[in-house]
Parts: C-alpha cells; sequence; structure tokens
C-alpha cells in the first residue's frame, strides 16, 4: 500500500489494491508527486486509522510494517504519532533525503536503529539502498513472523480479534468503550488512548474476561485516538481502533448588563453546569468608544 502526504494525506492504493509484482510497478510509475508542507505525525496517524485496516487488506497473520520516506522535519509532533504505532507492535522505518532530520528519524524509527534509519544526500542516491533495505525487510518479517506468529494458523481473524468497538457516554471529560470479545478470549486487552495532534499516550491493560472501559480524566474539546489489542500467550490479535472527540466544556448563557451607574455595573447569566468558580474580566473599551 502507499500513501502521500503535504498538509493532507492522500491514499495512492490500498494493501489490497494490487496482487502481482507488476501491477505494483506499473502503478508507481503512474504516481503523480504530491508537493507542501510536511505534516509527518498526521501521515502517520492517517496510515494508522486507514491503511492498515482490514477493510484495506491488512492481515491478522501477516507483520505490519510502515517505511516513512521524508525530505523535511515534520510541522507536527511525529514521534507521539509512531509511538502510537510501536505500541500495537508495528514495526516502523525511517528513510529521509536532502532536508530530514535525522534526529527526528532515529525517534519515530523502530529499534533497532541502525536497521531502520537511513538517510541520503538527494533522491537518486535511493536507489543505492534499494538492495540493502530489501533484504533487510524481508529479514526483519522472517524473523518476527518465525518468533511470534508460529503456532498462529491462518485466517483466524474472528477467532483472536475482538470486534465492534462501542464510544458511548462521551462527556468533556469521559468515555465509555465497549466491544465484542474474540472467539477465543485473550489473556489480557491493551487499551492505548491519545489526544490525535500531541500528548502523550496512555495505556490501560485489563483482564481478558472484561470487555467494556471507562475512560476518565480526559482533556475536554479534545480529539482521542484509541485502540483495544487482544494479547494472547503467543500472540497479539488484530487491535480495534477508534477516533472520538470529547465535549467542549458547558459555557455560562445570556450573559445581561443591568443596574448601571457612574461607577458600577450589575451583570447576570445562566450558570454553566458543572462550574464551580467563574472569571469575570472587565476593561475599558478602546479610546474613541462610547462612554
Amino acid at each position: 500500500g502507499l500513501s502521500q502526504y503535504s498538509s493532507d494525506p492522500r491514499t495512492e492504493w490500498d494493501l489490497s489494491a494490487h496482487s502481482t509484482r507488476d501491477q505494483v510497478l506499473e502503478a508507481v510509475r503512474g504516481l503523480r508527486y504530491k508537493g507542501g508542507n510536511t505534516f509527518t505525525g498526521l501521515a502517520l496517524t492517517h496510515v494508522l486509522e486507514q491503511n492498515l485496516k482490514p477493510d484495506a487488506g491488512a492481515r491478522l497473520e501477516a507483520e505490519k510494517l510502515v517505511i516513512l520516506l521524508t525530505d523535511g522535519k515534520s510541522q507536527d509532533d511525529a514521534n507521539l504519532a509512531a509511538q502510537t504505532l510501536k505500541n500495537l507492535g508495528i514495526e516502523i522505518f525511517a528513510i529521509g533525503v536532502k532536508n530530514a532530520d535525522e534526529a527526528e528519524l532515529k525517534q519515530v524509527a523502530s529499534e533497532p536503529l541502525e536497521l531502520t534509519v537511513y538517510n541520503v544526500l538527494d533522491f537518486p542516491l535511493l536507489s543505492s539502498l534499494v538492495g540493502k533495505l530489501t533484504k533487510v525487510l524481508c529479514t526483519r518479517i522472517k524473523e518476527k513472523s518465525n518468533k511470534e506468529n508460529s503456532d498462529i494458523p491462518v485466517n483466524t481473524g474472528p477467532q483472536l480479534s475482538p470486534t465492534d468497538l462501542k464510544i458511548s457516554a462521551v462527556t468533556s471529560k469521559s468515555m465509555h468503550l465497549a466491544w465484542s470479545p474474540p472467539l477465543r478470549p485473550p489473556k489480557k486487552y491493551r487499551i492505548v488512548y491519545s489526544p490525535s495532534k500531541g500528548g502523550v499516550p496512555r495505556e490501560v491493560v485489563l483482564d481478558g474476561a472484561v470487555s467494556s472501559l471507562q475512560l476518565s480524566n480526559l482533556t475536554s474539546h479534545t480529539e482521542y485516538l484509541l485502540s483495544v489489542s487482544p494479547i494472547y500467550d503467543t500472540a497479539v490479535g488484530d487491535g480495534l481502533r477508534g477516533v472520538t472527540s470529547t465535549l467542549p466544556l458547558s459555557s455560562p448563557r445570556s450573559l445581561r448588563v443591568s443596574e448601571l451607574s457612574h461607577n458600577s455595573i450589575r451583570l447576570s447569566w445562566k450558570a454553566a453546569q458543572g462550574a464551580t468558580q467563574y472569571l469575570v474580566l472587565c476593561s475599558a473599551a478602546p479610546d474613541g468608544g462610547e462612554d
């Protein structure tokens, strides 16, 4: 699969779009370069939410790898978005060209960095990486597959993966998650949630017999990325992912001014639900304004 990004990521083709090498090469030849800004964090979030889903061709038994190609320093928080992917077991390779920030590449990439970080001075030099990168990628896939998935039969999605993530009772500070457990109950669930536009990811681990969670102490009026991953003794099943925004805090309404005098004003308003205090600010109008 391939996505291009600037300030708005764009899927060029999904994992399931092409079934032969020739088809992929033909798609690459028809690719049009997308210029613009460098919002790498947004691009990685796009890959997670759009490209690494079963309906886009992601398979339970396949290793999940992302190869990031960038020619500049990210204009948003790439590290936080990358950490969300890595927390879900997705391996990231980072390739920098020209003005790429090598420190950022090392933050974004998975360990070991000597195998996952590459940097070249210009685009034509990318061809020098192809042989080595191909060998490293294939070796890593084989190593991970042999280590983690040797006992997992193919096509066991419903057996190992939960379904039907429901997000309800959303307030300015909390929300409730619930899901349908897989046919084979996991040992544990790992829930990771973080603001989509920056912030530290938080994690909760639940017993595999539990299939709901109340999240609290959230930030109001904020979009959150959520993932629920089942953990088994020998494998991690495909996780559920969701995006939901908390509600804004309630505001006071119907501000009224009364009882004016030469040095006082009375203000009144309809209460804001849940407010424990109010801050009232008063300043003189700009010069030339009405007295």
